[in-house]
Formats: structure tokens, sequence, C-alpha cells
């Protein structure tokens, strides 16, 4: 999907499109309330384009993660309707399993009717429990859909609820609200110049083929092409370990730490993404995460390793 990386929020131009406003917590999650039933029962959930299931708490769950969120509850909806289908999520950080069932789902907006969703029986340690969002509506593609549950997007195409089968994503920075999220509409408020079409390289998540990363025109990873994921689930920009201390020698976070000195922002280079033959610089403002808390400041690195298969995974920091 077109991410759009710039400009203002002008929210006279978001209500004339199917838009969702999401919460910014503290930079690191992105979230917006849907409601699931009739009559409409309401839940907060991110928008993540790194996964493609639908699910919410439960009254079937009993653990910690469920008693202090909202939990969907099948007999107040009289459009509900049961399967005999589980669903069973690992994530990058956390899991669930649960059932499946149909009803309606409610998003920006839009009345998506008979959507399979997930309602979980079990929320395993601490992830859930302390997010400050109910569940996850996942905006990836119908292949990587546990038990083969059809995404909601895809389900909204099938159902003629949107004009065109595309969305578009602005995050703000620096905890600042105007975060959205469009359905079949572009807004060109949110950027400046032409908007930048890549292809995918695998219908799976939104998979790219990424060509180097570079600072000062020296390659410091991905030489000779990598395969990337636009992933609005996850906060950080992520690689494999190699890449990223690569990265952290440049940035000052290496050694095992991922503290930087926050006076460094000013001097540290662009770090160059170019994907399809476009540069996406960011900033050391950017990818340099600066955090005040009870009167101290400290910076840490946006980077973080992780080895998937080779992946980068393009998270929060790179969207922004």
């Amino acid at each position: 999907p077109p991410y759009n990386l710039a400009s203002k929020y002008f929210p006279s131009l978001a209500k004339e499109a199917a838009s969702e406003p999401l919460t910014n917590y503290m930079d690191v999650d992105y979230y917006g309330t849907i409601s699931i039933g009739t009559p409409a029962q309401d839940f907060t959930v991110v928008f993540d384009t790194g996964s493609s299931n639908l699910w919410a708490p439960s009254v079937y769950c009993s653990s910690a993660a469920c008693t202090n969120h909202n939990k969907f509850n099948p007999s107040d909806s009289i459009t509900y309707e049961a399967t005999s289908q589980s669903l069973s999520i690992q994530y990058g950080t956390g899991s669930m399993t649960g059932i499946l069932a149909y009803d309606t789902v409610q998003v920006g907006g839009i009345a998506d009717t008979k959507q399979i969703f997930g309602l979980s029986e079990t929320e395993p340690g601490s992830t859930f429990y302390y997010a400050p969002f109910d569940g996850i509506l996942g905006l990836a593609f119908p292949s990587i859909a546990s038990s083969g549950a059809t995404p909601i997007f895809d389900n909204m195409i099938k159902e003629g609820l949107v004009s065109q089968d595309l969305f578009s994503v602005y995050l703000s920075s620096d905890e600042q609200s105007g975060s959205v999220v469009m359905f079949s509409v572009i807004d060109s408020s949110y950027y400046s110049g032409s908007l930048k079409w890549i292809p995918l390289s695998a219908e799976t998540y939104w998979e790219i083929t990424m060509d180097s990363i570079t600072i000062d025109g020296e390659t410091i990873a991905c030489s000779g092409g990598c395969q990337a994921i636009i992933d609005t689930g996850t906060s950080l920009l992520a690689g494999p370990s190699t890449g990223i201390s690569n990265i952290d020698s440049y940035t000052g976070a290496s050694n095992g730490t991922v503290r930087i000195s926050c006076s460094a922002m000013s001097s540290l280079p662009n770090i160059v993404f170019t994907i399809n033959g476009i540069e996406f610089p960011v900033p050391a403002s950017a990818y340099i995460i600066d955090v005040m808390a009870e009167h101290n400041r400290s910076c840490t690195s946006g980077f973080e390793s992780i080895d998937v298969g080779g992946l980068w995974i393009l998270g929060d920091v790179f969207i922004r």
C-alpha cells in the first residue's frame, strides 16, 4: 500500500474518506477503535500490515491479559455466528489461541458483515497484558492468515465495500495526534512530490525487494539486494544481525548496547534505504528514539536485530 510519509494532518479531508483515526501510544503502538457485533461492542486494535488475522479478547479467555481489556461477549450479539474452527497465532512478541466465528465488524465507517474473526481463549505471558490495545487487525495477505481466515480488507473488497482495493497509512511522530488508516483512498495532503509505487515481491506480507542500505554512498547492509516487509505492527526498524551491527557501529550503539548519546543526533548521517531505485533517507531524528522519563532524557537506537530468513522489517521508525 502507499505509505505517505510526509505532510500534515487535515481532518476535513480525512472525513471525506473511509478513515479510521489512530492513537499514537508513545511512538510505539498505533491503534484505532473498531466494533464487533450487533449491538456494537468496541475494541481498540493495532492495524497490522505484518499479519492477516482479526481477533479480540473474549469472555472465554481467563488469561491475565484478558482481565484488563475489553472482552467480546457472543451472547450479546444478534448477528453472531459460531464455527467449529480453532485459531492459534504466534507473533514476534506474544501469542494467542482461540476460536473463529462470524459477525459484523465496523471499521472507519464501513460495516463489514459476516467477517470471520478470532475470539481469544488464551493470551499467555505479559505482552498483551501490558498492551494499550485490546486486539489486532491484520492487513496482510490471505496466504499467511492462520486457519485460512479471510482478512478483513479482502472481505471488504469481496463485498464491494471499498471503491478501490488499496489502503493508506499515516503515522505521526513525537506522540502527536493525527495518525490515520484510510481505506480505498490516498489523501495527497499527506505527502509532497509524486507518489512512488513499489512492486511486491510476494503476496504474503507487504514484501518488497530492497536494493541497498547506504551511509554517505557506502553500502553498509543489504549489499546486492535483500527482501523487506513494510510492517505497521513493528515499532522499530529490524534486520539481520550482521546488517544491524554494521549500522550500530556507525551510530555508536555497538558493543551490545542500544543507548546512543543524545548529542550525537545532530551529527549522525542519514541512513538511505534504496527501494526500486528510489532513495528513502531516514534521518538520525527518526532512527534515534529520544525519551524523556521523570526529567531524565535518554536516547536509544531505533534499530533492532531480528533474524527471520534475512528479512528486513521496515517498522514504524521507517514508515513515519
